[in-house]
């Protein structure tokens, strides 16, 4: 991947009140990143995936 913002995360439901209506909305900010709309409260957030952590093996 050579944009990290290409991609769309899809989420379920809003982070802020928990509907699930949501719709795919381009940024707010300026920079056209991938966002979501909630129907519901209005919020446009973005969903962004940082990485995996894995736990460190004791022996």
């Amino acid at each position: 991947m050579s944009d990290p913002g290409a991609t769309r995360a899809t989420p379920f439901h809003c982070p802020y009140c928990g509907e699930e209506e949501l719709r795919p909305e381009n940024g707010t900010d300026g920079t056209n990143r991938a966002a979501w709309l909630c129907e519901a409260c209005r919020r446009v957030f973005a969903v962004r995936f940082v990485g995996l952590r894995i736990p460190e093996v004791s022996r």
